[in-house]
């Protein structure tokens, strides 16, 4: 990749966490096949040395997408798939549609949404244990694979049209609990909450323009982006032949695919 292909260097860099900056098993240094990669922490300190702000934006509750944050240097963070994001000491909720009492994940739990969808998708989806149950507030965290179309329509049959499920990525491993062909994490949210929300919203806030920022992710919720940024890299995957015309697929997966982008926009 070069400067032509990418565009001017960005003031903001938006990235996804696991499966995107974060290797196998969650780690910065690990890299497909069981090899070690220090590329995506050299592509953080290049960041760091040019300038550009790097942002998190992840389906992880806010305690751990937080400290990742933190120990990246990162200028703020998007955490609940765009329901919770801060920058300085500012932090934001975002319930979007939910307009109840309590949190829309209490909400979720007392209306019996997460427990219709587990019962009507009984086999395909269940709890992302353990990380559904780390300190959620905004919302609620499944896997399994489902036809998003179909879980919408059922859900809004059913009274809950306040409330939509966001593909976050696949998982490359199986669980006994699911009869599916891959594995993906979901994350539950209420109506106009996602990851693009979320980063048109801390773009107005720093008074940075779609041309100024860019974005790597791995997901279809990562898709989204792409109207709110100038360039959108996807780390090596399954990706649809008409992706948005402002997107780049890398060669490399994973942390390695990070830095690959991250050397596009810094050439």
């Amino acid at each position: 990749m070069n400067r032509a292909e990418t565009g001017p260097r960005p003031r903001v860099l938006y990235t996804d966490l696991d499966g995107t900056l974060l290797g196998p098993g969650g780690s910065l240094f690990a890299a497909p096949g069981g090899d070690i990669t220090g590329r995506p922490a050299e592509a953080v300190v290049a960041l760091h040395r040019a300038g550009v702000a790097l942002v998190p934006v992840s389906g992880r509750a806010e305690v751990r997408v937080k400290e990742a944050a933190r120990l990246l240097g990162a200028d703020g963070y998007i955490a609940e798939l765009g329901g919770i994001r801060a920058h300085g000491e500012r932090v934001i909720r975002d319930h979007g549609a939910y307009r109840g009492r309590g949190t829309p994940h209490q909400a979720m739990l007392r209306s019996g949404a997460a427990g219709f969808l587990l019962e009507t998708f009984a086999g395909a989806l269940e709890p992302h244990a353990p990380w559904a149950h780390d300190g959620r507030e905004v919302s609620m965290l499944l896997r399994g694979h489902v036809a998003l179309d179909e879980v919408h329509r059922r859900l809004e049959d059913a009274g809950y049209g306040w409330i939509r499920l966001h593909d976050n990525g696949i998982l490359r491993r199986s669980f006994p609990g699911l009869d599916v062909d891959e594995v993906h994490v979901y994350n539950l949210l209420p109506l106009g909450v996602s990851k693009a929300t979320a980063v048109a919203a801390d773009l107005a806030d720093r008074g940075i323009t779609t041309g100024e920022a860019a974005a790597i992710g791995d997901s279809a919720s990562d898709l989204a982006l792409a109207p709110h940024v100038a360039t959108l890299f996807l780390v090596a995957g399954s990706w649809p032949s008409d992706l948005p015309h402002n997107a780049m697929v890398t060669e490399a997966s994973y942390g390695e695919g990070f830095a690959e982008a991250v050397l596009g926009l810094l050439a």
